[in-house]
């Protein structure tokens, strides 16, 4: 029988570990050690602060977390798609906005000029971005486009060695502290294009987003183009369309799915460890039912999304996941782990409140983590498209 301290280091019901390989094993320890020492003594100061840790960026490329699964030639960690989730899955159980930081300057910047760029581009800013040396962020969302971003109206026009970009994107994670925008405009012709806008060109500002309930640890903004001067040799050349920005999201989305188990498991963590030392009608309360139904339903979902991530991982490895099967897996473990973080608020009680234990911030975060990168509703009619082949996003 399992003694108290494994119960609360393992989260592991159906020995998941097993399907791991040591390399992706090093790389989680390795992580979580770096939270537990970095993040979770800081998060919740700056988190009721509503400040970003901008100094963890640095440290953050030194844990190997900007693009885990991109070459190391170009700045990343050479490891697979699982190494990639499990990484991202420690970050977020120390919070959301520490594995928004990472996923965005990898998954999101570094990816698609990877992906896309000339090797002119790679080798210019993948190095410093897989470095920690300068912060990426992306922009696709509108303040009146953001589920639908084929709508978007920021664009570009061809004026000699360089593109005029106008325009703004909006709720954009690390735009105050970013060095380079990977910026997705519309062409005259009326095709999506994707560009690498560099902090410092004149007619570019990124106001920050005040304000925010929700993940406020992280940096929010806007990025706003008036007459941007964009060098031609900053458009990637590789891609045209909606397929550009969305196997972006494809990627980033992917990492949330493994991220989400994260948050759930400090929920789950916290409220097991409570239940043992609350005291009430002379018991451990969590000697009582309906306390060991919440953490007995709690162990089964976050194993179900293990279960889960792992697949998708094997899938991602091979090349074959697809973005219906990253859209349900993102949906599915972003609501379960919403869900935990209610139900481990009930177990604490009114302590469930205070930022004494990381319910409420998590629970928080996690409103955010459901709409962003593909609304809850969206990745659910991504999956009945899939499944019916009939398009409901149009009337």
């Amino acid at each position: 029988m399992a003694n108290k301290e494994d119960r609360f280091q393992s989260h592991d019901h159906y020995n998941v570990d097993a399907l791991l390989e040591q390399d992706h094993l090093l790389a989680r320890d390795a992580v979580r050690t770096w939270v537990k020492q970095s993040v979770s003594p800081i998060i919740e100061d700056y988190s009721e602060r509503a400040e970003c840790p901008v100094h963890l960026f640095k440290e953050l490329a030194e844990i190997g977390a900007f693009g885990p699964s991109l070459p190391i030639k170009y700045g990343g960690g050479g490891m697979d798609e699982i190494a990639y989730g499990v990484i991202m899955q420690e970050l977020e159980r120390g919070d959301s906005g520490i594995r928004s930081m990472a996923s965005v300057q990898g998954s999101l910047v570094m990816y698609p000029i990877y992906r896309f760029g000339s090797e002119e581009q790679r080798i210019k800013y993948l190095p410093k971005l897989g470095a920690g040396e300068f912060v990426g962020c992306f922009g696709l969302t509108e303040p009146d486009h953001g589920s639908d971003p084929g709508g978007m109206t920021t664009h570009i026009v061809d004026d000699g060695d360089v593109y005029i970009l106008n325009g703004a994107k909006m709720w954009i994670t690390n735009a105050p502290q970013a060095d380079v925008a990977v910026v997705w405009a519309k062409d005259q012709e009326g095709a999506i294009r994707g560009l690498i806008v560099e902090k410092g060109m004149s007619g570019f500002s990124a106001p920050e987003i005040h304000g925010k309930w929700s993940l406020r640890a992280s940096s929010t903004g806007e990025l706003v183009f008036e007459d941007v001067r964009v060098p031609k040799k900053n458009l990637l050349p590789d891609v045209k369309g909606l397929k550009g920005p969305l196997s972006c999201l494809s990627k980033a989305r992917y990492g949330i799915a493994w991220g989400a188990i994260g948050a759930a498991m400090d929920c789950y963590d916290s409220a097991l460890r409570y239940s043992l030392e609350r005291q009430q009608f002379g018991r451990p309360i969590g000697g009582f039912q309906l306390t060991q139904k919440k953490l007995a339903e709690m162990i089964t979902e976050i194993t179900k999304a293990q279960l889960l991530a792992w697949r998708l991982g094997t899938l991602a490895n091979k090349g074959e996941a697809t973005p219906a099967q990253i859209s349900m897996a993102k949906r599915n473990n972003v609501h379960m782990a919403l869900e935990i973080a209610r139900e481990a608020r009930q177990i604490h009680g009114g302590m469930g409140i205070t930022n004494e234990y990381p319910i409420m911030r998590h629970m928080m975060n996690l409103e955010t983590v459901l709409t962003y990168e593909g609304t809850h509703d969206i990745h659910l009619l991504i999956t009945g498209h899939n499944v019916t082949g009939l398009d409901a996003f149009r009337g």
